[in-house]
């Protein structure tokens, strides 16, 4: 009996014994627990995960470039007004005003420039060659072509072909050539330096009119005349037109053959370009072809580089008339035969690296502008030249839409709404102070360096007026349509 008891005992008491064991690792998996610390997650990983990218990426590039990426270097101060730029762009979309369009990040991106240039600490440590410079800035202006060229509506412009061909062409020469009259009474610039000037200021923005257009566009805003489609329309001819014009002058500016050589290789180097676009426009069309992979990808891809090849290698064998209007016209070819849903996905990839290089080219810009080399009176005279153009081009522009239909309050919105200017002055303004300093012409270097500050001074004034007034006169001006309607 007595072993049966202890039978009997034995299983009861290794029974508690296991249940001790058990026990025992789960208290100290809870003290485990607890004090087990969790990597961080949400904002401070992201934060800390962009922190190291950054430094991993640096460490590379240093293996491969060594002392640019140290402070002085160029890489150094490329990445400084890179963030100093994308720091002012985010500041500047914190400015929010009720029913108006949000004031454009390019403009917190071109005076985050100028403070880097202007402060002498950082000034001292963020240089960049003019190469670099130049490099950097003629890839962005590749980019504002190609995505004007993929802009282009066809259907649009044949519903609108009168009208925006008056809009695209009339303000922007009527401009041009009233800032050449201007700048030459005024800032005593000799004819062909008004009309390269003129050409820089006589571009609309396409970065400041194409968002404003397309919000008041999904509010119902004009939408039964089709001016918000007018307009983003017109705005890529306008830049197309204002480039050739600047390009040509350049040539004529700079070279010493007799004015009618000039134009006779203007022409030549117009058609070049056009040939060219066509020809690399019907290749992109059709290859790649549908059936491929990665479809999207690999056209993007063709377009920028031919586009860059036209550009940058049409200034490196000294035809400057034809890079820009090569890639403008094989990006609108090559896309005329794909479907939409396609070139939408190429103009989303082009959009993104847009993201990449608007803060490069308006800090650049922003960085070119040095107060201690302006002259007392230089802003006061800029700033009269910049006032009596604007106010020409406002009035040409509502005559020119005089007789469409229109309504006066129609007209006064059109014509307020061709104000802005951007992206199209970051790029064309520091051109002609580069090619003053590589050809060596010293004599030409004031010229430049008002026609710079003329574009600084213009994207600075006329990109937050012309938003806030596109926002304020829009909904007051424009009759409310149901969005179905356009």
């Amino acid at each position: 009996m007595e072993t049966k008891n202890e039978d009997s005992h034995t299983p009861a008491q290794g029974f508690e014994d296991e249940k001790v064991e058990e026990t025992i690792p789960l208290e100290e998996s809870k003290k485990t627990r607890r004090c087990k610390c969790y990597p961080p997650r949400g904002k401070l990983n992201e934060f800390i995960t962009f922190v190291v990218l950054l430094a991993f990426l640096w460490i590379v590039i240093w293996s491969y470039v060594g002392k640019e990426v140290y402070p002085g270097g160029s890489l150094f101060g490329m990445l400084v007004i890179f963030n100093f730029a994308l720091l002012g762009g985010r500041l500047i979309q914190f400015i929010k005003i009720p029913s108006v369009p949000p004031l454009p990040p390019l403009l917190g991106m071109l005076l985050a420039g100028f403070v880097v240039r202007n402060t002498p600490i950082i000034r001292d440590y963020a240089q960049i060659s003019q190469v670099w410079s130049s490099y950097l800035r003629n890839t962005a202006l590749t980019i504002i072509l190609v995505r004007a060229g993929l802009g282009l509506d066809p259907q649009a412009l044949e519903k609108l072909k009168g009208v925006c061909l008056r809009l695209s062409i009339g303000p922007c020469c009527i401009e041009a050539c009233s800032a050449a009259i201007f700048s030459h009474f005024i800032m005593k610039f000799p004819w062909l330096w008004g009309f390269l000037l003129g050409f820089v200021l006589g571009a609309v923005s396409p970065a400041v009119v194409v968002p404003a257009m397309l919000m008041l566009q999904e509010q119902g805003y004009g939408v039964k005349k089709g001016i918000p489609t007018l307009l983003i329309a017109a705005s890529s001819f306008d830049d197309i037109l204002a480039i050739t014009g600047f390009n040509s002058f350049l040539s004529i500016t700079f070279t010493a053959a007799p004015v009618y050589k000039n134009i006779f290789r203007g022409v030549y180097e117009a058609v070049i370009g056009v040939t060219g676009g066509i020809l690399m426009g019907y290749f992109i069309r059709y290859f790649p072809s549908n059936d491929q992979t990665t479809l999207a990808w690999k056209r993007a891809f063709l377009l920028l580089g031919s586009s860059i090849t036209a550009v940058i290698g049409s200034s490196r064998l000294g035809l400057h008339g034809s890079g820009g209007l090569g890639a403008i016209v094989l990006t609108f070819v090559s896309s005329l035969g794909w479907k939409d849903e396609k070139k939408e996905r190429v103009q989303q990839i082009v959009a993104n690296l847009w993201i990449i290089f608007q803060p490069l080219l308006f800090g650049l810009v922003g960085a070119e502008v040095s107060v201690a080399n302006l002259e007392s009176n230089t802003i006061g005279i800029c700033v009269a030249t910049l006032g009596l153009s604007l106010l020409v081009r406002i009035i040409v522009t509502f005559l020119l839409v005089s007789f469409t239909g229109f309504s006066f309050k129609e007209k006064v919105f059109v014509a307020l709404s061709w104000i802005p200017k951007a992206t199209v002055q970051a790029v064309l303004g520091p051109l002609a102070l580069e090619e003053s300093r590589s050809k060596n012409l010293p004599q030409f270097e004031a010229y430049a360096k008002n026609v710079m500050t003329m574009a600084f001074l213009a994207i600075l004034i006329t990109a937050p007026n012309g938003a806030l007034l596109i926002g304020l006169v829009g909904p007051k001006a424009l009759s409310l349509d149901s969005p179905e309607e356009a």
